[in-house]
């Protein structure tokens, strides 16, 4: 007996016509990498918990480790990565280095994320 839950297809039909139509829509598997490359930098609690601050507002390395209970060094560790992947940028004044979304997509991304967790 199947549990219900458990969605399992049992058919031995190939529709032909489906999978054809898909896969002339699927990105280059070069592309698929990079992008799940890209949401592997999303599945760290400490960048999470740094983007959702930049998200509110544009903040330097001392506010965010004040914000989140951790040293300077941690947060800078994270934050050259989230640069590095173009999820944060930066602007000189004077000695200090603020950090910001890099864009809108970021903040989307952020969004929509949690509006999806939070419909469970």
């Amino acid at each position: 007996m199947q549990d219900k839950n458990n969605a399992i297809c049992d058919c031995d039909v190939i529709h032909a016509d489906i999978v054809e139509e898909v896969k002339e829509h699927m990105p280059e598997e070069e592309l698929l990498y990079d992008l799940a490359d890209f949401f592997k930098i999303f599945g760290d609690s400490t960048r999470i918990k740094i983007l959702m601050a930049l998200e509110k507002a544009e903040m330097c390395v001392c506010d965010l480790a004040v914000l989140l209970n951790m040293t300077k060094s941690a947060i800078s560790h994270q934050l050259k990565t989230l640069r590095q992947e173009k999820l944060v940028k930066y602007r000189r004044e004077g000695k200090n280095t603020f950090y910001s979304l890099q864009d809108d997509h970021v903040k989307n991304i952020l969004e929509i994320g949690l509006e999806h967790i939070s419909e469970r």
